[in-house]
């Protein structure tokens, strides 16, 4: 049942660095999800593992660290679509 929980809590993570970055995340739920694990990896190796925690998520590193993920993934598809 923990799985099903960070799965969820990824998905939002994702979902809210989207909203929040203004970019759409490709994949959908899943491109969410990822985003989310990622954004979690990549915000507690940058900032720490500080915050409250939801399903050992610290919820303010993680959703900085997917906010900057989904920029850098938006320019980078970018100066993909400009080089194309």
């Amino acid at each position: 049942m923990s799985f099903i929980w960070s799965l969820i809590v990824g998905g939002v993570i994702g979902w809210l660095a989207g909203l929040i970055a203004g970019r759409n995340i490709p994949g959908g739920i899943i491109g969410n999800i990822i985003a989310g694990f990622v954004g979690a990896w990549l915000g507690t190796a940058i900032l720490g593992n500080w915050g409250p925690h939801v399903a050992d998520f610290a919820i303010i590193p993680a959703i900085i660290g997917a906010v900057v993920l989904v920029l850098l993934l938006s320019f980078i598809m970018r100066a993909f679509r400009k080089a194309g």
